[in-house]
């Protein structure tokens, strides 16, 4: 399956966090929903995310590699096409914040990273997948 996913991210605590290139980040605990795509293998990709043994390669990666992050639900949208970008202006429309540069390096977009309340606007629009510990 192709498409694009939005991962709910709890941080259960205020931490500074080493994110690659992008040096040391002060997150706040709270909340966080990262916009992504997969146009070759949707599951694998999520796979990768939930797993905590990777090489560090993404951004996401290193957020959360971090003891204090849990994934907490998994959205997804079935998709031939790019709609990443589409998907973070809308979170971004319903977020606290965002992360400046996180993510979208690849693209016009400043941030894919957000910090939301909640993620109840993510229920409405998007499928999503029980996540199985």
């Amino acid at each position: 399956m192709k498409g694009a996913y939005c991962l709910v991210i709890e941080l259960k605590k205020d931490s500074l966090i080493k994110i690659g290139a992008l040096g040391r980040i002060k997150f706040k605990g709270g909340l966080y929903c990262y916009v992504g795509s997969a146009l070759n293998n949707l599951e694998k990709r999520v796979q990768r995310h939930l797993s905590k043994k990777k090489k560090l390669h993404w951004h996401i990666d290193y957020f959360l590699m971090n003891k204090n992050t849990s994934i907490k639900k998994i959205f997804y949208k079935q998709s031939n096409k790019r709609e990443e970008c589409q998907i973070a202006k809308f979170v971004l429309k319903n977020s606290i914040s965002q992360i400046e540069n996180f993510g979208c390096s690849d693209c016009k977009c400043k941030s894919h990273l957000f910090m939301i309340k909640k993620y109840d606007f993510l229920e409405k629009r998007f499928k999503h997948t029980i996540i199985k510990k």
